[in-house]
This record gives structure tokens, sequence and C-alpha cells, in this order.
């Protein structure tokens, strides 16, 4: 007889609960310790966790914020196609990268989903996804910003088996070997990837022998729910009502665009619902973003405004409710181009966080860079005479907030708790040289509280022919500001040939032609303020200044603070700030 709720006593339930989730970090950290990309174990451009038997996430082991979700909709398309008795069974492991279905994203981003079994019986998946520095396709790098169609970015992965039974589908193997730049970092990928997953099965079936099977459904079933009442409880103290937002999309990489979408979120005490129909259709160039995408970011934003400390399953998600357009911008449809579909994605969580700070101003602040500001260098290496290849994102500012200036240097929203690649890493592994990596000191973001510096990063070629590909958005739109602050600055990159020449800023360009000694500098968004500038404190001014953060000059043509260069004490205000009565 299975045991209940009632059957098991709450200490035990909390108990299986917690190995659950270390299960999830443990997935996460193999997969870091066992890969071959930077990637992968120094950006974390990753996620690992469990669901239960019918895809419902149990737990998730995160860098990427943005694959909150995808983990979901991997499980439930393998059970949707193998859907008959004995169709899945143990050792197997099925892969997949369709943006269209489970696979969520882009075709880079690539998923591992394992059936777990105990005593015969399937009681959960252990699933994972990670950008492959390579899948193919007519771009080192497998995305692009110029890409009209899916089948130009790579290698496709439609659910199909990688294990039968534990023995590898050596075939497939070597059609990936055979269609990627790099096969060493990608399959070396593939097995870390593996290796994780197999941590996963090895765990919860050790749980299994401990508590037994019926415990553990117990728990899990306990698990989901806690999760629902938490953010049920969350929603009750949110304001009710319809709550709405509009933002352009610079373009889509191919010389179309500005591109309108909308967002009206809905909240009731037992809904949180995200409409976003009437956003611009799907467009010809690759920041179409699929419809599974679109929830990950909802789901981000969602777990911000409720219970930011909220440990992540399908149960906390339960009151959410996401509507587009079909064949939208939001929820773009085959063989529509979605190569940096993030672009997009990032507006889908950035539009309810525009709707919301103004009534959740204490868990919400101002806009911030937004995009994953993304870049490729590749080439050949000038001591090793072999080709390279930097994927890369790029930290910026986040916005103010109430009571809190922004932090500089961040991730955007997306990507979460990532990290750059180091320099010195870069550096030994890459055929460039990093001349610069410091904060932009432009002023912008302006109020009470001023938006966090972006930054700016230069690299220099280090042998003839190398290419740039880069996608920064809010390139055209700033990140916003809120009660009364300044919007941040936008997010561009520009070239320097080694004769001084210069090109002029860009927001997307693929495959930019650099030589030895040229230079690429990119510029991150500084976010956007929070209140009257003119009530900024003087004395934070100053001490900015002090800081390097703004310049003397921008301290008193901004702010009305009249800063000494040399001992940085406040000698006054400029007659507008006075008039002003800050």
């Amino acid at each position: 007889m299975m045991a209940s709720k009632q059957d098991v006593d709450v200490f035990t339930l909390d108990i299986v609960k917690d190995s659950l989730v270390a299960v999830g970090d443990e997935m996460f950290i193999a997969l870091a310790r066992t890969s071959m990309s930077p990637i992968i174990y120094e950006v974390l451009d990753y996620a690992c966790g469990l669901t239960d038997a019918g895809g419902n996430l149990l737990t998730q082991g995160n860098g990427v914020t943005g694959f909150i979700g995808l983990l979901t909709f991997m499980v439930k398309e393998t059970l949707e196609k193998f859907n008959k008795k004995g169709d899945l069974k143990p050792g197997d492991i099925i892969i997949i990268n369709d943006p269209f279905g489970g696979g969520g994203s882009h075709l880079s981003d690539v998923g591992l989903v394992m059936p777990i079994f105990y005593k015969g019986e399937l009681v959960a998946f252990s699933a994972n996804k990670a950008h492959w520095t390579e899948v193919g396709g007519k771009d080192p790098g497998s995305w692009t910003t110029d890409s009209t169609d899916v089948y130009q970015e790579g290698l496709q992965l439609p659910c199909i088996k990688l294990f039968d039974e534990g023995r590898v589908n050596q075939a497939l193997v070597d059609l990936i070997a055979a269609n990627v730049r790099f096969p060493d970092l990608s399959l070396g990928d593939m097995w870390a990837q593996v290796a994780a997953l197999r941590t996963g099965e090895r765990r919860f079936v050790e749980i299994c022998d401990k508590y037994g099977k019926d415990v553990i459904v117990a728990a899990i079933e306990r698990l989901l729910d806690h999760g629902e009442q938490i953010s049920k409880k969350q929603l009750a103290m949110l304001p009710k009502g319809t709550f709405e937002a509009v933002d352009y999309i610079d373009d889509d990489g191919i010389g179309n665009g500005p591109f309108k979408v909308q967002l009206k979120v809905t909240i009731t005490d037992e809904k949180f619902i995200c409409d976003f129909r009437g956003s611009h259709p799907q467009v010809p160039g690759p920041v179409n973003c699929s419809y599974t995408a679109l929830i990950s970011a909802v789901r981000t934003i969602f777990l911000a405004i409720t219970n930011p400390s909220q440990d992540v399953n399908d149960g906390v998600f339960r009151p959410l409710e996401v509507i587009a357009d079909k064949a939208s911008i939001f929820s773009a449809e085959k063989p529509a181009a979605v190569s940096t579909y993030w672009e997009t994605m990032l507006y889908g969580a950035d539009l309810i966080w525009k709707a919301m700070a103004p009534v959740v101003p204490h868990r919400l602040t101002a806009g911030h860079l937004l995009s994953v500001c993304a870049v490729v260098v590749g080439g050949i290496h000038h001591d090793t005479k072999q080709p390279f290849l930097l994927v890369e994102p790029s930290v910026g500012g986040w916005g103010a907030g109430e009571g809190k200036d922004g932090e500089p240097g961040q991730f955007c929203i997306g990507d979460g708790e990532t990290f750059n690649v180091p320099i010195e890493v870069a550096e030994t592994r890459y055929g460039i040289m990093v001349n610069e990596y410091r904060f932009r000191t432009d002023g912008a973001g302006a109020g009470q509280y001023r938006g966090g510096c972006g930054v700016v990063r230069t690299y220099e070629a280090m042998t003839d022919n190398q290419f740039v590909t880069g996608t920064f958005g809010r390139h055209k739109f700033l990140p916003w500001g809120f009660s009364g602050g300044e919007d941040g600055s936008k997010n561009y990159f520009e070239f320097e040939k080694v004769n001084g020449e210069k090109s002029q800023p860009f927001g997307k360009y693929a495959r930019y032609p650099m030589n030895r000694g040229d230079k690429v500098y990119l510029f991150t968004a500084t976010g956007g303020g929070y209140g009257d500038k003119f009530k900024r404190d003087p004395a934070r001014v100053a001490f900015d200044v002090k800081n390097e953060i703004i310049t003397v000059d921008q301290a008193r043509d901004i702010y009305g603070v009249i800063v000494n260069p040399e001992t940085f004490a406040v000698e006054g205000l400029t007659q507008e700030r006075q008039q002003k009565g800050a």
C-alpha cells in the first residue's frame, strides 16, 4: 500500500526533500568538474535537476536562470514521444535541443534526459541542459546575428536516444563529431552531462533504498504542494488588478525593426497571469523566442516578485499562467531563426518587471542592461597555431531601487549566477589580449539612487584573419528608470583598426574581420535610476567622485553638486539644484 503524507512524519519528509535538493546540487558540481569548455566550467552556462515520473521539476542546480523550466519541458517531450510501455528502459539517455519542442531555447543549448528506475518502475528523471561551444551550422560557435532559419544554426537533435539500455549510439556520436567544428569540446561536454545524469540516478536510487519508494513519492508530493502554498501565500500579499507595459526590441540583426512588445499582468489570490498577446509576429532574423523559453523568463521574474529565496520546483509555478499569440516573436514556430533568442526572451521578463516595479518597489528595481551582450571571437591562436573560439556573455549595470544604488558589473537576469571567463584563462586559451576591463563611468541612470555601472572590455587580436560576432540588445531603447529616476545608457561595441580607423557603434554584427593589432571595444549599459536626482545626498555624490564612478563635471552637471577635485569635499550646490528645492 502506498504511503500517504499522513503516514510519514513531517521530519522524514523534509529530510527527503532536502536530500533531493542536494542531489541537484551534486549533479551541478559533477558537470562543471568534468566539462571541457570554459563557457561551462567557468561561466556555468548550464543547469541540472530532477523531475518526478510525470516530468514535474523537483529540484534544479542553476547557473543560468534562463533555464528555469526548460528541464521540465525536455522531460515532458520525452514522455510524449516515448509513450508506450517499454519505450523507456534503465540506462536510456535521450538527447534533445529542438527549440520548438522540449529543447526550448536555441540549438547550442543541448539537453540530456535519463529515466530513473527503481525495482523496475519508472520513478523519476535526471536532466540537464548545457551550452555547447559548437553544434555546427553556418557560423563558428553556431549562434549568429544574421541567420534566417533554424537550419542555418546547427545540428538539430529531435529527442532521440543517445544511449539505449546503457549502450551508446555510436552512429549518433560520429554524426555529431562530423558536424561540429570543435568535436573534442562538444563531445567532452556531452560526456560531462552523461556523468552528471548518472550521478543523479545513483543518488536518487540510494535515497529510495534508504527510505523506500513510497516515502519518496510522498515527499515529492509534499515538496510540490509546499511550493504551491508558498507562492499562493505570496500572491495574497501582492496588489490585485491588471498592470501593463510596452517596450520595443531594437532589431532582428538583419535590418528589420524595432518591434513592439506588450504585456498585461493580472494578479488574483489564485493566479498570476501574464498575457503577451498583441506583441509583434515572429521576424526574419534570429531574435525569435520559443514559448518554452518565454515561460522560463516569466518564471524567473515571478520568483523575484513572490519569493526570491524559494527552492525551485514545479509546485511553485502552479499559480502562473503565460499566454502568447502563436507564431509571435514570443512564441515562434519552426523554421524561425532563434539563435539569439535571449534578446527577446529577456524582454518577457523585463515587461513584467517594468509593469510591476512601481507597485512592488521593495522587490523590483529600475531596468538593467537586459541583454546577455554575447560575443564570439574566432581565429588561429598565436602560440598553438590551432583554431580557437571564445564564446562569452558580458556583465553590465543593474537598476537602482528603493533605498539602494544599482549593482555594477553583474550579468543580466537571464544569465543569473554565472561568471565571465577570467582574463588569465582568456589570454591563455584564445588568440586575444585583454587590454582593459573596467567600469564604465558615463553618469547615466541618475537619481536619488543611481544605476549600477556598466563595463568596458577591450580585446586585441593577436593574429590575422580573426572575426567577431556580437549581439548587444538595448542598443537603441535604454534601461528604464522609474519614480523620477533617469534612464541608463545603451549597450554597444565598436572596432578600431591598427591604423586608428574606428567603425561606428554596433548593437549587432556578424563576423566582423579583425587582423593582428585590431581591437574591439565592448560597452555595456549602466542601469536605470530611482528617484529625483536632485534628492541624492551630496555626500554620496562626492563619494562617487572619489571612487571614480562619476567625474567632477558629472557631479556638477547631473546632480548639481560642486565637488573639490583634490579633497573630494562638497563645496556647494549649483543654482539649478537650489532652485528646485532639493
